[in-house]
């Protein structure tokens, strides 16, 4: 598949410089990140979270898990894990798992760990199983511009 249409545009219109990294599938964070050969402390993921006021897409290193009630101090939403089957239809050109951390595509506020900005440089996913896209520590930052930072993940 590549990279996803609406990510590869979406990157373009920004200007952010990137690299396209192939690898053999893989649709945990972790196994993309060796398969990749690439730290997971670099991999960012993303996680679609949900509670009545609508959708969250958190990020953070594929080295990390999400801490619930880190997240709620932090943003003051009690989220939970959102049901795949309910997003096909909103993450459009996007494989279920491999959800890029572009949270503005899809109409979804984004929350990023903080331990992604200490990375010289980070990869996530292009849309599928067997892309990823690698951007300089200032290109995700461009992309991370209108998202909210916060500490909400420990290590795996």
């Amino acid at each position: 598949m590549a990279i996803a249409f609406t990510l590869q545009h979406y990157l373009e219109s920004l200007g952010v410089d990137y690299e396209i990294v192939e690898h053999p599938y893989a649709d945990t964070g972790l196994t993309t990140a060796e398969r990749a050969h690439i730290p997971a402390d670099k991999l960012a993921k993303s996680i679609i979270l949900e509670d009545e006021g609508g959708y969250v897409m958190a990020v953070c290193p594929a080295s990390r898990r999400i801490k619930l009630g880190d997240l709620y101090r932090e943003t003051n939403r009690r989220l939970e894990f959102a049901d795949e089957a309910e997003l096909a239809d909103m993450l459009g050109d996007c494989v279920l798992g491999a959800v890029p951390p572009v949270g503005e595509l899809y109409g979804v506020d984004v929350v990023v760990d903080t331990d992604l900005f200490l990375q010289p440089d980070i990869y996530f996913e292009a849309g599928d199983h067997v892309d990823l896209i690698h951007v300089s520590a200032e290109g995700f930052q461009a992309l991370m511009s209108n998202a909210e930072h916060a500490s909400f993940s420990k290590p795996i």
